[in-house]
């Protein structure tokens, strides 16, 4: 799990909060008194976790107390540190899947089932931006092997395999196209991915995909670095691999990142590994979801996560698999 951090001045209020999850693609929010601190703006339920509490204990106690649910499984999901003018509050985020009893406002509190999808639709405190990221993004991210333009059906056919499968966010990186081919293959692929409910980002420089409108963009390190600001059209990737990159990723509002290597990988074999406990650093620096890239498979999801990732990217291991979920 992972802590995301803003500034470090001030002691932090520790909070435990919740993305609940109803099986429908929902999450259960709730709009703040108008009285309380960020008063008017809706937030993901939860409270101060109490002297010689556990997180999830708060956890459990506040969801009850809030909104009348008994939790029955759980997981982590995010940390983020966060410093507002008036106060600092450091942020325990969980994702509930599973519940006893319905989730209303327990306390008189405005409260909905939302898509998860248009909750930025709503007002939330500042420090809640990185969550709703985390609450919108798999635990999946495909990337594409490199594609044989003359043999492209036969790789839209997969694409269009897996996200039916369930994976909802692919990379195209295909740098051996020349520009005409990729705007192609990725126009082709993009429809098969809205007509499915996923997302596709092309592998390529910022320029080239804002050219051919692309929905997001990812950058390979070096052209993070080149990377000066990002338009507002476009949703934003980037490979990173060192705290200084996810430093530049931060400052540009990168959307997520991937690390890597993580563990050693076939496709570069001299590169040195972090291995987990180094990742788990990077992941503990870094402002935004994480996926763990390098020697992944859908066994080390569990793992990337309890060292603080969103979940893994992959390559192989993701696009030969017979299912995405």
């Amino acid at each position: 799990m992972k802590i995301k951090t803003h500034q470090k001045n001030k002691k932090p209020i520790h909070v435990v909060a919740a993305v609940v999850e109803n099986g429908k693609g929902e999450i259960f929010i709730a709009k703040r008194p108008a009285h309380s601190h960020q008063g008017g703006r809706w937030e993901f339920p939860g409270g101060k976790v109490e002297p010689g509490e556990s997180a999830k204990q708060a956890l459990a106690r506040e969801l009850f107390e809030e909104t009348g649910i008994v939790v029955k499984k759980c997981r982590p999901l995010i940390q983020i540190s966060h410093n507002y003018p008036d106060k600092s509050v450091f942020l325990d985020v969980w994702q509930v899947s599973d519940f006893d009893g319905e989730a209303h406002g327990k306390e008189g509190q405005e409260t909905c089932w939302i898509n998860k999808h248009r909750l930025d639709q709503f007002q939330f405190p500042a420090a809640n931006k990185a969550i709703i990221t985390a609450a919108t993004l798999p635990q999946l991210y495909l990337i594409t092997p490199q594609p044989d333009f003359q043999q492209r059906n036969t790789f839209l056919r997969n694409i269009e395999n897996k996200v039916r499968d369930g994976i909802k966010l692919i990379q195209l990186r295909a740098k051996n196209l020349t520009p005409t081919q990729l705007d192609t293959l990725y126009h082709e692929a993009r429809e098969i991915c809205l007509t499915h409910g996923a997302t596709l980002f092309i592998n390529a420089p910022l320029a080239f995909a804002n050219k051919i409108s692309a929905e997001g963009v990812h950058l390979s390190s070096a052209e993070l670095q080149a990377t000066h600001h990002l338009p507002r059209t476009l949703l934003c990737a980037a490979s990173c691999h060192s705290e200084q990159e996810i430093i530049k990723a931060s400052k540009l509002g990168v959307t997520f990142i991937v690390v890597s290597p993580v563990l050693r990988t076939n496709c570069h074999p001299g590169a040195p590994p972090l291995n987990w406990e180094k990742f788990a650093v990077l992941c503990q620096s870094a402002p935004m979801p994480v996926y763990a890239l390098g020697g992944m498979d859908q066994t080390h999801v569990e793992q990337a996560i309890a060292n603080g990732a969103q979940g893994i990217a992959a390559i192989r291991s993701l696009w030969c698999s017979s299912k995405g979920l």
